[in-house]
């Protein structure tokens, strides 16, 4: 009689030749992995903060840095530089170049095993792009204006539009509508650009995607502020007493109410986990959930004026007994340094990078008062000065910079003559009493300070990252 294995067990001699085999395949999927070069898994827009028109690059094995650097392009030429270690790179053009039409990168080198990289090109446009709320028949519309000088409108028509806010990341826009009643609703809109990924087609074609309301009750008022994270917080108040809150609109959708009680508007900081609440005391850095609670407070009658794309950074507006008025910077760890003092109101600031140029708007006067734009280093040493004669800045506007053009954009409303007052061009022929002219949307180079105006009446205007 034959020996007789135990029931549901293979003798060892049938298993050898599967599991040699199995072995095997391994070993040649192995030998296969290692002779298959490398591929490029993802483009994708830094942030800000690494500055204008860089991109995160993913591939799919660690490269060798210095080839891809050598062997990489961009067209129109731009002077970069690939940092990082293997695998994630980061493509960084060189700071100080001004980005005026879309970018193509041819991408090559090799890996680490010295095989190459398929050579391909990638588009896309870093620039930013022009949002504003627009007047038009029955109210007020927000509206984009293409690279090409074109506008397209993106919402629907309110009575008016208060706040116009873009995400942080590119991704859309938070708004704030008015009826005619008077009552406030906030609202998230969804736009679309065109993936990084895609090497058939430039990005800065943008399309509405939805329209989403915060709530159905009507608002007294709403203020905004958004992270680079495309979240958004909302500060608002309703008809009924205690009816005020703080809240996060996630990106994701997820709301979240925040236990503060500001003593004015709350700016969610551009790198995420903690705000900048005013109080009674002065101002406080308080972190944000899932954070553990903390809260720094800055002492002393002080204003948040902007922030700058590099972490940690902030220009502030401090009040003086003597009614001077002066400009700060925060940096990380440090005390917060004047670079500016004087008499006159400093309605709006800007920042390029960690605050190595900083741009001023000042208003000298009462009865016809004066806007001057005042640049200045990180040691507010006088860069340049410019007076803007007979302009006045729209109320509710501030002054944004776009590092991608080095451009500075603010709203400007013409004054009228002295001793009379100034007509729109939509007033003659309509019998309407005279009113006073529209806002346009003004440029200012922010090396030469020039003003160059749209022709484009607004009542807001901002920039919108590129995401």
């Amino acid at each position: 009689m034959s020996p007789c294995c135990p029931p549901g067990r293979a003798p060892w001699r049938q298993l050898a030749p599967v599991l040699l085999a199995g072995l095997g395949m391994a070993l040649l999927q192995q030998l296969l992995l290692a002779k298959r070069p490398p591929r490029l898994l993802e483009l994708q827009q830094a942030a800000a903060s690494s500055g204008p028109a860089a991109l995160n690059l993913s591939f799919s094995r660690p490269m060798d840095r210095a080839s891809v650097e050598e062997a990489s392009a961009l067209s129109p030429a731009l002077r970069f530089s690939i940092q990082g270690k293997a695998n994630p790179l980061l493509l960084l053009p060189e700071a100080g170049q001004r980005i005026t039409a879309p970018l193509a990168v041819r991408l090559a080198g090799h890996d680490r095993r010295g095989l190459a990289l398929p050579a391909g090109v990638w588009h896309w446009d870093p620039r930013l792009l022009l949002v504003a709320v627009v007047p038009v028949e029955g109210g007020e519309q927000v509206q984009l204006r293409q690279p090409d000088g074109r506008w397209i409108p993106l919402s629907p028509v309110w009575a008016a539009i208060p706040e116009l806010v873009p995400l942080g990341d590119g991704s859309g826009l938070g708004l704030v509508s008015r009826n005619g009643a008077g009552a406030h609703q906030v609202w998230r809109l969804s736009l679309d650009r065109d993936s990084l990924s895609r090497s058939d087609r430039n990005l800065g074609q943008v399309r509405r995607k939805r329209l989403e309301r915060f709530g159905r009750r009507a608002l007294l008022f709403a203020h905004l502020s958004t992270n680079r994270f495309g979240d958004l917080l909302v500060q608002a108040g309703g008809t009924t007493p205690e009816s005020d809150r703080v809240m996060i609109w996630k990106r994701n959708g997820h709301r979240q109410d925040l236990d503060l009680e500001p003593s004015g508007p709350v700016s969610l900081l551009p790198q995420g986990g903690a705000a900048v609440v005013p109080e009674q005391d002065g101002l406080s850095l308080r972190s944000l959930p899932p954070r553990q609670p903390l809260r720094q407070v800055l002492p002393g009658s002080r204003d948040l004026s902007s922030f700058c794309p590099v972490a940690g950074r902030a220009l502030l507006l401090r009040h003086w007994p003597d009614f001077r008025r002066s400009l700060e910077i925060v940096e990380p760890g440090r005390a917060p340094r004047a670079l500016w003092l004087g008499e006159e109101a400093l309605v709006a600031s800007a920042c390029s990078r960690g605050g190595e140029r900083i741009w001023a708007l000042l208003i000298e006067g009462i009865g016809r008062p004066t806007l001057t734009v005042l640049a200045l280093d990180r040691q507010g040493k006088e860069l340049g000065r410019q007076r803007l004669e007979g302009w006045e800045l729209e109320p509710g506007t501030g002054l944004h910079y776009d590092p991608t053009g080095d451009r500075l954009l603010l709203a400007l409303r013409p004054l009228p003559p002295p001793g009379s007052e100034s007509v729109s061009s939509e007033t003659p022929g309509t019998g309407l009493p005279p009113k006073l002219a529209r806002a346009r949307p003004a440029l200012i180079d922010a090396d030469t300070l020039q003003l160059t105006l749209l022709e484009r009446p607004v009542r807001r205007v901002r920039w919108l990252p590129a995401g």
